[in-house]
């Protein structure tokens, strides 16, 4: 079981940078290369290739290019640049138009103004080609944010567009009910930051308590809303409260991450549920990597084993 003494060694180590040189050396080495059961490459085209791995029963898919906090425009900028060249690349591939980013790799931190025209600048061809657009959450401090930016460009019409929000966090009920007003899809997940106890749950019971609520107001009140998580208890309250209430298999759908618990995701596939299968990739997937870590001590098990093999 994973609790927050735990989360909290694994978010220091995600920011060691000798640990990060040192991992970078095998982490991703062709075949081989032990962060690869959790990241589909370093590049789009290898997350694509990686794509075409996947059993072809019917998942759903995200793409989701991995990186975050750029400290100049410039950064920013380029990350848009790559961004439009990924929409390019997958509406050439056929694969599912459907994306994932984070507003500080957008330049965020930098300039508010700034990482809104990037995200404009995305959302545009996105739109024309029929993305969907999901804005991932980030730690604490950009809850607020990200709701207001994610607002702003509702309003201007691009409405293939949703977020992510977080059980751990206190705020997350007035949250999920003011994006519910919006119609904005929302995507639930337990939330993989270190939070203070001023803003979050520590104890995993109250985490999980409030997933069960969230979940609930979603299924009630949502926009096909996306249940992320590879919990069984969480997978069974859901299951349980649909089809208590009648719900349609089909009124929302379950997310998991790329090569975690793949038995459950083909159990869920099985029953007819869909399922939509985050697909991580990038140069900067340490981070991602030591929070995947983080969430699940058995994953610690699967980098071993590939480190001695």
């Amino acid at each position: 079981m994973i609790d927050a003494t735990s989360k909290a060694l694994f978010h220091t180590l995600a920011q060691s940078r000798w640990l990060q040189r040192q991992a970078s050396r095998y982490g991703m080495a062709p075949g081989r290369g032990f962060a690869r059961r959790f990241v589909a490459g370093e590049s789009v085209e290898e997350a694509i290739a990686g794509v075409a791995d996947l059993p072809p029963q019917g998942y759903l898919l995200t793409l989701d290019y991995l990186g975050e906090s750029v400290a100049t425009t410039e950064e920013a900028a380029a990350a848009t640049d790559e961004y439009l060249r990924i929409l390019e690349t997958i509406v050439g591939s056929g694969i599912e138009r459907n994306i994932s980013l984070k507003l500080t790799q957008l330049g965020l931190d930098v300039d508010r103004a700034t990482c809104v025209d990037n995200l404009r600048r995305i959302l545009e061809p996105a739109d024309r080609h029929e993305f969907f657009v999901r804005i991932d959450m980030e730690n604490s401090p950009y809850t607020e944010v990200t709701l207001q930016i994610l607002e702003t460009l509702w309003q201007q019409g691009h409405r293939r567009v949703g977020t992510v929000v977080q059980s751990c966090l206190m705020r997350t009920e007035a949250d999920v009910r003011r994006l519910n007003a919006l119609g904005a899809r929302v995507r639930l997940v337990k939330g993989a930051y270190k939070e203070p106890k001023t803003v979050a749950h520590q104890r995993k019971a109250d985490v999980d308590a409030s997933y069960v609520d969230l979940m609930r107001l979603l299924l009630d009140e949502g926009t096909y809303p996306a249940i992320a998580t590879h919990d069984e208890a969480m997978l069974e309250a859901t299951k349980r409260y649909a089809a208590e209430r009648g719900y349609a298999k089909d009124r929302f759908e379950f997310q998991m991450l790329y090569g975690i618990r793949r038995d459950l995701q083909a159990a869920l596939l099985a029953d007819g549920y869909r399922v939509r299968v985050y697909v991580p990739y990038g140069q900067q997937w340490f981070p991602y990597f030591m929070r995947r870590l983080g969430e699940r001590p058995a994953n610690v098990w699967f980098v071993l084993k590939g480190m001695r093999s």
